[in-house]
């Protein structure tokens, strides 16, 4: 990767939460039943939150507790030493019985992918959308080509985002673009979704749907 671009990757993932930048050890929420399994998700779930909240452990036991195969699509990507080791560190953390799909870009292609008796975590939204913005792409397309994708994907589907809009106002224009389009790109799938959820300390807060 150039300098220029790897200056501009620290620079907005330093603007989005933390947990977005990378895999961390997530802080348990309530427990979910594992039986029976529960009733079958909607076929699309967002699950959103700051850092720390807990969200991603929170959508991780969401989905073992559905009772289906589990596949996870991973949008990280591995810029330094650091990232990688985040990144082996949350795959260990998952544990076996997950099927994991790298897609740092081409979402929709691995949506595709996945088989009508699966579970899809999608994890996450947010340096998926880092990604297109550093590589110069047309965002609103491609949040278009992926809420069409979510609407296609065979399998229910639980995407993982940061709320990035609560803190100080970035104080550089590419930051300030990525807060503004991270808010778009969330209310857009709310819209979409069948069940969204807050993590707030852990917490799973439905403001649509309900909690299973």
């Amino acid at each position: 990767m150039p300098r220029s671009h790897a200056r501009a990757a620290a620079r907005a993932q330093a603007a989005i939460a933390p947990s977005a930048r990378g895999p961390r050890p997530a802080i348990p929420g309530p427990p979910l039943p594992k039986e029976p399994a529960l009733p079958d998700l909607p076929r699309l779930t967002l699950v959103t939150g700051g850092a720390r909240s807990g969200k991603s452990g929170y959508a991780e036991a969401l989905a073992t507790a559905s009772g289906r195969p589990r596949r996870y699509i991973a949008t990280a990507q591995a810029f330094d030493a650091e990232m990688a080791e985040r990144i082996a560190r949350h795959r260990a953390q998952r544990g076996e019985g997950w099927v994991t799909v790298e897609a740092p870009l081409d979402l929709a292609a691995a949506l595709a992918q996945a088989r009508a008796e699966e579970v899809v975590l999608v994890d996450c939204l947010t340096l998926w959308l880092t990604n297109h913005l550093l590589a110069g792409h047309d965002l609103e397309a491609e949040t278009a080509r992926l809420a069409e994708a979510l609407r296609a994907c065979p399998a229910p589907a639980i995407c993982v985002t940061n709320e990035v809009g609560w803190g100080i106002v970035p104080a550089d224009p590419l930051s300030r673009r990525f807060r503004d389009e991270q808010g778009r790109l969330n209310q857009r799938l709310a819209g979409e979704a069948g069940l969204v959820v807050a993590v707030l300390c852990g917490l799973p807060l439905a403001l649509k749907g309900r909690l299973p």
